[in-house]
């Protein structure tokens, strides 16, 4: 057969026995996500109805989400509107799945779509982001679109002219040291392979310690797959599958596993032992400037975030939390939080993680983006630079095209906050 997971969804989608690389497909779209970026999607949607006297009506809103996400609340008046405009648009199409700015339901749109159980494995999934690739977290062919071709997705039901990308294989082992994380194997994947080393690919992964990773941190490493230029970073389908859809997504109904052949053909394999792995840092202004730790420690830190769809989920803020409880973030330092969902909010709040974090002179903001993109929370200051769970450094990332963004893991943020500079958590400062 030959196939990967990737080519068995898309010859699912396309109503095809069998597909190969290289062909030109419409496959049909099982989701089709937006956030506030949904007001550009629906003005080209309205568009393509304009003249023609057809009522301009969504091929299924059962298969569209919509998650306010980037500007919450809302920050301007344009913002505000646009909202507004999006909240009548949703009612008029009779959209279910969406998630406006209320505590109990709203979230990062990469962390509603699993938590709400509405990505499965095997589905064809799109959004008008580009860390849509987190869904191949489920065993799904997750990936970003832009406004014009969502407007069709809407319209039609089926991305047209998707071409089947190869896959590359990344099969990692080994058992993580203490304080080391699926965002250090990401990091250090990415910078191995560079920003456009699986440019137009799908990296597949597996081994045992994708096996024994739970979901949060499968999901850490499909979000970031497209920092090394991936269309989509999947995970084959599995127990660990099936638990967080049952357990954490309440799902009830029928959830079909996909997995590759074990002949499937790849363009690329890439053996990773994790036993031997270190913290790792993502410089500025680059995502692939990727070093140890160790590295760049002792470096000053104006600000530290913890959050965002790469690491705002329950474990990371469990991470910080029981590093930071009963002392003090470092004078002079910044340590704002971002839980990834209304569901984490609550439970890090049940759990007493929020109140550790609240303690040590951490800020503990709603549910969202935050100052991931810094055009709404936590903008940095001329000359300035954050240390942050977040998936981007480029320059002006964080607001500032002045300013410097570094990436790592919970536990090096954490435990730089208390030291005021980048440290090793392992080593403390040194």
């Amino acid at each position: 057969m030959l196939q990967t997971v990737v080519q068995k969804i898309l010859a699912r989608a396309s109503g095809k026995s069998h597909v190969d690389v290289g062909d030109v497909l419409e496959p049909r779209v099982d989701l089709a996500m937006s956030h506030e970026n949904a007001a550009l999607v629906m003005n080209q949607f309205l568009e393509i109805y304009e003249g023609t006297g057809l009522e301009a009506k969504i091929w299924d809103p059962s298969k569209i989400a919509i998650i306010f996400d980037h500007r919450v609340p809302a920050e301007s008046k344009k913002t505000a509107t646009n909202q507004k405009k999006i909240r009548e648009f949703v009612a008029e199409q009779g959209i279910a799945k969406f998630h406006d700015i209320r505590g109990d339901e709203m979230g990062i749109c990469h962390q509603i779509l699993p938590e709400y159980g509405y990505v499965r494995p095997g589905y064809v999934v799109v959004g008008t982001d580009s860390h849509t690739t987190s869904h191949g977290a489920l065993g799904a062919f997750s990936f970003g679109i832009g406004a014009t071709e969502m407007a069709s997705v809407w319209t039609l039901g089926a991305i047209l002219n998707i071409e089947v990308p190869a896959t590359i294989k990344v099969v990692v082992n080994g058992k993580f040291q203490r304080h080391v994380a699926p965002k250090d194997l990401i990091l250090y994947l990415i910078g191995q392979l560079t920003a456009e080393g699986a440019n137009f690919k799908v990296i597949e992964y597996h081994g045992d310690t994708i096996r024994n990773m739970d979901t949060s941190g499968r999901l850490t490493i499909c979000n970031m797959s497209v920092e090394a230029g991936a269309t989509s970073g999947i995970v084959p389908s599995d127990e660990e599958t099936v638990r967080y859809l049952r357990e954490v997504a309440g799902v009830k109904d029928e959830i079909n596993l996909v997995v590759p052949d074990s002949d499937a053909s790849y363009v690329q394999v890439i053996d990773i032992d994790v036993t031997s792995l270190v913290p790792q840092i993502a410089c500025p202004h680059t995502v692939d400037n990727v070093k140890p730790v160790n590295e760049v420690v002792g470096l000053k830190i104006d600000q530290v975030v913890i959050g965002s769809c790469t690491n705002g989920r329950l474990d990371d803020l469990e991470i910080a939390a029981s590093m930071l409880k009963g002392k003090k973030v470092a004078k002079g330092t910044r340590m704002l939080v971002f839980p990834a969902s209304g569901k984490i909010y609550r439970e890090a709040m049940v759990k007493g993680y929020l109140y550790d974090l609240m303690e040590a002179g951490a800020v503990i903001a709603n549910p969202g983006c935050g100052p991931c993109l810094g055009v709404h929370q936590g903008a940095l200051g001329d000359g300035e630079r954050a240390l942050s769970t977040t998936n981007r450094n480029f320059k002006g990332r964080m607001g500032n095209p002045v300013s410097e963004v570094y990436l790592c893991s919970p536990a090096v943020a954490a435990a730089s906050a208390l030291t005021g500079v980048i440290t090793n958590p392992n080593n403390g400062s040194k």
